[in-house]
């Protein structure tokens, strides 16, 4: 796995605020969460993994209405999971706010840029 970059993203746990990330990713070229990574690319895993794997994806349809694949993986030994979201033919808002991936951030789409 590489860096943060406009496609990738890693999260040491699941925070519901990270829908915001989801939302940006589906508003650009789509991409990858890894929950249980730190920004160092050290494993730390999860805990909980059967909860957040029913969790996640029903919050990201409910909150957001797209269907993201949600799935297991096993680096070093360690639970990481995996939301890969596409890209969307429509707009996404969450919460009535739009965000767009930029680069290796996630930004709130004001003004002009939201045409």
């Amino acid at each position: 796995m590489n860096t943060e970059n406009h496609n990738t993203e890693y999260k040491r746990i699941w925070k519901d605020e990270y829908l915001k990330w989801v939302c940006g990713f589906a508003n650009a070229q789509g991409g990858k969460i890894y929950i249980g990574i730190d920004d160092d690319m050290s494993d730390i895993g999860v805990t909980h993994l059967h909860q957040l794997l029913e969790d996640i994806p029903n919050k990201i349809v409910t909150m957001l209405g797209i269907v993201p694949s949600v799935s297991h993986i096993e680096r070093d030994g360690k639970d990481i999971i995996e939301i890969d979201i596409e890209q969307s033919n429509i707009p996404i808002s969450y919460k009535g706010t739009f965000y767009m991936r930029s680069g290796a951030t996630n930004q709130e789409l004001r003004g002009l840029a939201l045409q």
